[in-house]
């Protein structure tokens, strides 16, 4: 038995009815002997919630992303809400998470949300021209009316959601106005994720990539507009920030990035077949096919492929960095240099240059000066 555990499901495989340039699982799968494994089957999805349910005694998140999650339909979903009870043998507590643009949303679909207690993030890159400079339809087409409809309808409907923005380097450049915007709408849970280039490639070469010095001017900006609203009393949720003052009182980041490893992750294709991360669902990570095979022997074949502990393996110069105790080492994503294996943060420059900026007012937050 187990007390926790997190799945990562895409029942829609790597499908979208976007066409965002900078996709990393595009990317992903285009470098996999098969790259898309179809929509999910009602026999996958039951084998799946089955085997996931059946030890957990206290609680388990179960996530949809994709690909875009909702082209698997509304009845799979509907499904998948009543299985889960169905396999809920130990009555453990059930979040339910999904991962969407947005566009797809209608009334009926934020019903369903609202009344399974689902939490949705939604895709969105700030102001219309940085949101529709990359994030295009199958015809070329910007989605920003789309998105801001299906961020009203959740709003009209009271479906907890939470805003995802990828940081390109125009969203960087504009993160003033972006951040101004988003706090006139209300919108106080805010996640910034950093816009990942093609895997082995060198990093920095495409138009909306993310460079080590447009990622540390963003991290100062967007600091101090939140030091700002602390000190103003209109607190605004910044994940990287917020977890930083976590580890500063002591306390774990649930971010895995801010761990200092890898963590415990199950992220799983439409087929059925698991990987260790979203970032690493390429054949050589492959742990198994949860159709077959119980999470046992999926973790034995984790730590065969040494991925978690392999992880947690930092450079001297990370060692001796007088702010290792916060970074960690960052995402091993950032940290991978494939062939030649996994060093130094790419945005290494970026978070020192951070630290150095922020760490007195960092330091004072978490004493409860401020």
């Amino acid at each position: 038995m187990v007390q926790m555990r997190h799945i990562m499901l895409k029942p829609a495989s790597g499908m979208c009815n976007l066409r965002c340039e900078y996709c990393f699982y595009t990317d992903e799968t285009s470098k996999r002997a098969v790259p898309s494994r179809g929509m999910m089957s009602e026999e996958t999805l039951s084998n799946i919630l089955r085997r996931t349910l059946s030890d957990v005694t206290k609680e388990c998140t179960i996530a949809f992303q994709g690909g875009e999650p909702m082209l698997a339909g509304l009845p799979f979903f509907r499904l998948a809400a009543e299985l889960t009870k169905e396999y809920n043998v130990n009555n453990c507590r059930v979040n339910f998470a999904l991962q969407t643009n947005g566009t797809l949303l209608d009334d009926e679909w934020c019903k369903f949300l609202k009344e399974n207690d689902f939490l949705v993030g939604i895709s969105l890159d700030g102001v219309r021209d940085t949101h529709d400079m990359h994030r295009l339809d199958a015809q070329g087409k910007g989605t920003y009316t789309r998105v801001l409809r299906g961020i009203r309808l959740l709003e009209e409907n009271g479906v907890e959601f939470n805003i995802l923005t990828v940081l390109t380097g125009s969203v960087c450049r504009a993160f003033r106005r972006i951040n101004d915007f988003y706090t006139r709408q209300g919108w106080e849970y805010r996640q910034y994720i950093p816009c990942l280039d093609p895997l082995e490639e060198e990093r920095g070469g495409h138009p909306w990539s993310l460079t080590p010095e447009r990622f540390g001017q963003y991290l100062k900006t967007a600091f101090d507009c939140w030091y700002h609203d602390i000190g103003v009393g209109k607190k605004t949720y910044h994940r990287y920030f917020d977890n930083l003052l976590r580890i500063m009182r002591s306390l774990p980041p649930e971010a895995c990035g801010m761990l200092g490893r890898c963590t415990l992750q199950y992220v799983i294709e439409a087929d059925g077949s698991v990987y260790p991360c979203d970032f690493y669902m390429l054949d050589r990570y492959l742990l198994g096919n949860l159709n077959e095979q119980g999470f046992g022997e999926l973790d034995k074949r984790r730590s065969e492929l040494m991925f978690i502990g392999e992880s947690a393996m930092l450079p001297e110069e990370c060692v001796n960095c007088r702010y290792r105790p916060l970074c960690r080492g960052g995402c091993r994503r950032d940290r991978d240099y494939f062939e030649r294996g996994l060093g130094v943060n790419y945005y290494c420059e970026a978070y020192k240059s951070f630290f150095d900026y922020a760490f007195p007012r960092l330091q004072a937050l978490a004493a409860g000066i401020r």
